[in-house]
């Protein structure tokens, strides 16, 4: 039995993004390490038979970042980018399985964010932005290049790519908006544009619009907004004609949970076709008739039709099923899945299911020990019911408590905990459970994966129900002799970060925490954070609200820093404009102000994610030791 390592754990690579092609007989995927060991990050593209003939063959033999494969309708070619000609920058290849070869077919000097071969092998549409000008050259070259803000922001616009002559041409479509995504209808006619005011992230998915485009006369048609963070385009047939649907935020609270919007393009009826389901879509996926939903349900994932009567369920996963990848005809799937003690990789099968692993990206950790994992159901203190993951330290029962208990609290919060394999490069329960710890992970509300109800009762009452209800299933653990009450330990990151610095402001029941990437003042990051107004509406106000106090301050930990007696650690990359290091700065500064015991770590470079190599052997190895050190004396 080989032991677990922080080598082992950063060291892998992972499938990424597979893409079966239209016929169903072969599999695209990239396979990306974990982490960065340079200042890019390699990743390759994998082709395998779906029948499960023959093993995983290199697709090309680079070194580049590739990414996003897709198919020729005729299955006969492969496009994906890469950055082999000028690392950082990504052009569109396209790879002949006749031959074998792959070979650019555009040199867009700024690069290309995305593409989509149409119906018409001769034309692929494109997203990228405006290549720089001799001025704009020749102003950054003389360090002229003051930013004012509104003007020349970047914006990805639709291009058009003909393969036989390689001229791209950019029609005079959507003014000065930022293009998302773009679906072609099954038919191989119109194409459905998804886009918004801004490319940033505070601003631009409040903005969203809906436009069809003809990529052969060039004609629009603009079919008006959409949801807050509208997504995950899809076509299909019906009695009354076509009909568009996306996933959005369910309005008009921008934290809320997400549903599958059906518009019906003739007539312009709107209609939501997920309300008051207990459970969340995810994915919405296009065939030749009716779509796909994939829906976060619970610990565990349920696949849908999108019937005209409501959802169809096809199947049921454990954990995750992520990535989804479908023929035109629906009948056939791919996606990235795994169990409690195996990671993800690509399965294939029918919708229906079951779904048989035709990947084995992670052979190194087979025979590693892991702790035993199993669902946990219980109900809040208001009666609502809740779920989550207790996870025993390796080699023990329950019976055997009661354990050092670290309770870590998934980020969003409009996330969840899955019943998958929780091994990650940051600090996850298998990793505490090989050094003897029991884990504890709760989906209290706010979260994804029981309905729109429980993700928005959180809005502007962020660490008020969902504190309690992480605390109840705390109390439950010990009550049953699992834990130990004099040694708990919470950790987090991102919104799990923020409940962790919460925690230790509201009791001295935890003797060590972890805040990684953590929010602490939620009116500065509604002014800083690149999701502002979406972290607005967890706080519930902003700074410029009028004169304090304001309601964000009372949910802040910020606010109640002088009360912080258990010892933290802080960690934060540096780059982070998700959750700027002002916040773990401003913590740091507070807790020495009022002498608590605590240690902040920054990592250079880095953004909201860890990504380095030593960088991430760093947070494994940090973070087991600061338990240790307070959790075993």
């Amino acid at each position: 039995m080989t032991g677990l390592t922080a080598e082992l754990v950063v060291d892998g690579r992972a499938p990424q993004t597979p893409a079966l092609a239209p016929n169903g007989q072969l599999l695209c995927y990239v396979l990306a390490p974990i982490s960065r060991t340079g200042d890019h990050l390699d990743t390759e593209l994998w082709l395998v038979d779906t029948d499960g003939a023959a093993a995983s063959r290199r697709a090309t033999t680079d070194t580049a970042a590739e990414s996003r494969p897709r198919w020729s309708a005729d299955s006969g070619t492969l496009f994906f980018l890469s950055d082999r000609a000028d690392r950082g920058t990504s052009q569109v290849h396209r790879l002949t399985l006749a031959d074998g070869a792959a070979t650019a077919v555009t040199s867009w000097r700024a690069g290309v964010i995305d593409h989509l071969a149409l119906a018409d092998p001769n034309m692929v549409t494109l997203l990228a932005q405006d290549e720089p000008t001799e001025q704009d050259t020749r102003r950054a070259q003389d360090r002229d290049d003051a930013i004012v803000v509104g003007e020349r922001e970047p914006r990805a616009r639709l291009r058009l790519l003909d393969l036989r002559t390689g001229q791209v041409t950019t029609p005079s479509v959507f003014g000065d908006r930022h293009v998302v995504e773009l679906r072609q209808r099954p038919d191989g006619g119109l194409l459905a544009v998804l886009t918004q005011a801004s490319s940033d992230n505070d601003y631009g998915p409040r903005t969203g619009h809906l436009h069809l485009f003809n990529p052969t006369t060039g004609a629009t048609v603009d079919l008006g907004a959409v949801g807050a963070d509208a997504r995950s385009l899809a076509w299909w047939p019906g009695e009354d004609g076509w009909h568009l649907g996306y996933i959005a935020l369910t309005p008009p609270v921008l934290q809320a949970g997400t549903a599958v919007f059906d518009l019906t393009v003739d007539s312009r009826v709107l209609r939501n076709r997920t309300s008051g389901l207990p459970m969340c879509p995810t994915e919405l996926h296009q065939t030749d008739t009716a779509p796909l939903v994939v829906f976060a349900d619970g610990l565990n994932t349920t696949l849908a039709r999108l019937d005209p009567t409501g959802p169809t369920t096809l199947s049921q996963h454990p954990g995750h099923l992520d990535d989804l990848t479908i023929t035109p005809t629906g009948e056939k799937i791919a996606a990235l899945t795994g169990t409690r003690y195996q990671p993800a990789n690509v399965h294939v099968g029918p919708a229906t299911g079951p779904l048989r692993k035709i990947t084995n990206s992670r052979p190194e950790l087979n025979g590693i020990a892991l702790g035993t994992q199993q669902p946990l159901a219980y109900r809040a203190a208001d009666g609502l019911d809740l779920d989550g993951l207790l996870v025993l330290p390796v080699g023990k029962t329950a019976s055997d408590g009661p354990f050092p208990l670290v309770t870590i609290v998934h980020g969003g919060p409009y996330d969840r905990y899955a019943d998958r394999f929780q091994l990650f490069w940051f600090p996850s329960a298998q990793w505490l459970a090989t050094a003897g710890y029991a884990v504890f992970l709760p989906n209290p509300r706010g979260g994804q994966g029981h309905g729109h109800q429980f993700a928005l009762s959180v809005a502007g009452r962020v660490g008020q129900e969902e504190w309690t209800d992480i605390l109840t299933g705390i109390d439950l653990l010990i009550t049953e002799g699992v834990a130990d009450p004099d040694r708990l330990g919470i950790a987090g990151g991102s919104h799990g970060g923020f409940m962790a610095a919460w925690a230790v402001g509201q009791t001295e029941r935890f003797r060590a925490a972890l805040v990684s990437a953590g929010v602490t003042d939620w009116g500065m990051l509604a002014a800083t954070g690149e999701y502002g107004q979406f972290e607005a509406a967890l706080g519930g106000s902003t700074g410029w609200s009028g004169i304090g106090p304001h309601p964000h301050d009372a949910v802040s930990p910020i606010s109640f820093a002088s009360r912080i007696r258990t010892p933290v650690l802080i960690l934060h990359g540096a780059e982070d404009t998700n959750v700027p290091l002002g916040q773990a700065v401003y913590f740091h500064r507070a807790l020495r102000h009022f002498g608590a015991e605590h240690e902040f770590v920054i990592y250079p470079r880095e953004g909201h994610s860890i990504r380095e190599r030593r960088h991430q052997l760093d947070v494994l190895r940090r973070t087991r030791a600061w338990f240790d050190r307070w959790l075993r004396t």
